[in-house]
């Protein structure tokens, strides 16, 4: 691994380049996005993420989950990505969803370190839940009542989507995989309105042709 940008440096680690103070705003938990990419811009090969990955790319996935208090995910990411149990002690997965309709008895849910983020007319459940806003969440109002400092979110495209729309991303670590996937595969962000967020790079970092940026908000 070596850091090409903001100096040149052979031989970092992860931890040092990302676990770096990330200061909770007054009225909610810091977010950073999580992502992987193709060439093309891309978020998945065959529905999932996996094919655009590499061993490094994990890696860092489990060194930013050390690192953050909630995991922020959809549900449609979970069940596509079988989600289980974190494997960080004091992590949380926070699944947003409308509709709740789970297998309650899965690893995930059965392990009590999982909770649901519904609409507040979303029907009862047999979990821990945020909920915020009605017919559709409210994402804002549900992020500030999560129990955090740092959450980290992990897609989808829709979520992220929703995230962007109600100005939440403070951080991007966007990994860009070396392959071109071709296919109508959702993008970095799906149904958000047209936006103008700058964001400032942090660090940009290369391992085996695949580019690790971190980007963080402009002002």
């Amino acid at each position: 691994m070596r850091q090409l940008f903001p100096h040149a440096a052979d031989d970092v680690t992860l931890r040092q380049c990302y676990d770096v103070p990330r200061p909770r705003p007054s009225n909610r938990p810091w977010v950073e996005l999580c992502m992987v990419t193709g060439l093309d811009g891309s978020t998945v090969v065959d529905h999932n993420s996996r094919a655009l990955s590499n061993p490094t790319d994990q890696e860092l996935l489990i060194t930013l989950r050390s690192l953050v208090d909630v995991v922020l995910v959809g549900a449609s990411t979970v069940r596509k990505e079988d989600y289980g149990p974190p494997k960080s002690p004091n992590l949380r997965i926070a699944v947003v969803s409308r509709r709740a309709d789970f297998d309650f008895t899965t690893p995930l849910w059965a392990s009590g370190r999982a909770l649901l983020v519904l609409p507040e007319d979303a029907p009862e459940v047999p979990v821990p839940s945020v909920r915020a806003g009605r017919g559709d969440i409210d994402l804002a109002a549900a992020v500030a009542q999560l129990d955090a400092d740092v959450v980290q979110a992990e897609g989808g495209a829709t979520l992220n989507g929703l995230l962007a729309a109600a100005d939440l991303v403070d951080e991007l670590n966007l990994t860009i995989s070396p392959q071109l996937n071709g296919g109508d595969g959702p993008r970095l962000t799906v149904g958000a309105p047209a936006i103008a967020r700058r964001m400032r790079l942090a660090h940009l970092l290369e391992d085996d042709g695949f580019l690790f940026t971190r980007y963080v908000r402009a002002d």
